[in-house]
């Protein structure tokens, strides 16, 4: 059982473009087109693993472009894991493990950033083992 949700944050008011430049900076790419690339890339597959209110709550944090690239796309019924997701990015990109890696990296800081850290949460416990080293943060499990 989930605690009570929190409202959605209210919108920051960061364009598009101004996400691409944060992008752009956290990934250190030459150019602002590869910085929208990635960001495309990213949110698109994040689109197919987020479900409920927390798809929800993320698009109504993000500038109205990258949300519709976001909620753009169907969930898939068996979510993937933190390195399913890289994998499945690298194949659907055609770029290696490890450039998949870093580009998400990259574009999951910014939407972290964006959603907050009640949401970031509520994310984060939504979703299979490894979102959190995705999104900058530490993932802590429990023992048994």
């Amino acid at each position: 059982m989930h605690p009570l949700r929190e409202p959605a944050s209210a919108p920051t008011g960061i364009s598009f473009h101004q996400m691409l430049e944060r992008i752009r900076y956290e990934g250190a790419y030459p150019t602002r087109e590869r910085a929208e690339d990635v960001t495309r890339a990213v949110l698109g597959a994040l689109g197919r693993q987020l479900t409920g209110d927390e798809r929800v709550d993320l698009a109504g944090c993000l500038p109205a472009e990258a949300a519709l690239v976001f909620t753009g796309q169907i969930p898939d019924t068996q979510p993937l894991t933190g390195w399913g997701f890289v994998k499945d990015l690298a194949i659907r990109t055609g770029a290696t493990p490890a450039t998949a890696r870093w580009d998400t990296g990259a574009v999951l800081a910014t939407v972290g950033h964006l959603a907050g850290p009640c949401l970031l949460d509520r994310i984060i416990a939504q979703l299979p083992s490894g979102y959190a080293l995705l999104f900058g943060r530490a993932e802590l499990t429990q023992t048994a």
